[in-house]
């Protein structure tokens, strides 16, 4: 089989889920042509190519390059629900927002958009950890010489279709390898540390996988380059984890100081305090800040 499709909530918007993909020309792991996204993920031995796309209240998804057998079709449908959140029943959150001056018009204006996530984790952390302290267009600049250089990749209709690198690659690369891509130095410590850390078992998906935040963000955080930001953000964006908080998150700030009309940025404590009342559903709260910028 190559084509089949899955359902989606009604509160879901693909259409504002391509709006956040097409944020970088720069992007490599993905490519929007037209109303639809085209993006190659590892299947087995090798890498499936696929086009998704919304027809109705379902999502098409065809794998352009082979055949599906019965049980990768149903690993690519995983794939898919995780990457566009599909599985999070928003209605609670958009009852809490609708009372919230700060939410409400957003999530008036931004009805279903929901976390495009990273379902892998090894690639989520690694993102992050790219993103640290430096504006997103560099971040991408990065991220796409990093992918160029180690990642696999799959050629159709004479195009080619970028992987994320695997841990075992970076691995095995000596953090000095990096510096050419203009890393730092400390951006590539914590690059191939975390591919280590990765390699030997002490961080996987499935480890974590389950566990409460609090539990999932203290085992990831015992790995250097791994902080308290860093941390909630991939599990933010690989599990979805509702209370999931960046609380040190500069758009988050900004967002605020926007909407508030604020004259200077809030502090840490003025932000903990106003996410309260989103207890549950930090992350979500979070995510339609970001929007609004």
């Amino acid at each position: 089989m190559k084509s089949f499709y899955i359902s989606t909530p009604a509160e879901f918007d693909f259409s504002l889920s391509l709006d956040f993909l097409k944020r970088s020309p720069k992007e490599k792991l993905h490519t929007i042509d037209g109303a639809s996204v085209i993006k190659a993920i590892p299947l087995g031995e090798s890498a499936v190519l696929l086009r998704v796309k919304a027809s109705g209240k379902r999502l098409f998804i065809q794998s352009l390059n082979r055949e599906l057998i019965a049980t990768e079709q149903s690993q690519v449908k995983k794939f898919v629900s995780e990457w566009f959140d599909l599985e999070t029943d928003l209605k609670p959150f958009y009852t809490l927002a609708k009372k919230d001056k700060l939410l409400s018009g957003l999530v008036q204006r931004f009805r279903g958009y929901r976390i495009v996530g990273q379902p892998d984790l090894y690639e989520s952390l690694i993102w992050a950890v790219l993103g640290q302290q430096i504006n997103l267009g560099f971040a991408y600049t990065l991220k796409q010489r990093f992918v160029e250089k180690y990642g696999n990749s799959v050629e159709w209709n004479g195009q080619r279709f970028y992987l994320f690198p695997s841990y075992q690659t970076i691995a095995k690369v000596s953090p000095n390898e990096l510096l050419p891509l203009q890393f730092s130095k400390q951006r590539a410590n914590y690059t191939v540390g975390i591919s280590q850390a990765f390699a030997e078992g002490k961080i996987s998906k499935q480890l974590l996988g389950g566990l409460p935040l609090t539990q999932a963000k203290e085992l990831l955080i015992q790995t250097k380059g791994i902080g308290n930001w860093t941390a909630n953000y991939a599990l933010m964006k690989t599990f979805h984890y509702p209370d999931a908080f960046p609380l040190e998150d500069a758009g988050v700030h900004n967002a605020i100081k926007n909407l508030k009309r604020m004259k200077t940025k809030p502090t840490l404590a003025q932000v903990k305090n106003l996410f309260k009342k989103y207890k549950g559903w930090e992350a979500y709260a979070t995510l339609y800040l970001w929007k609004s910028l």
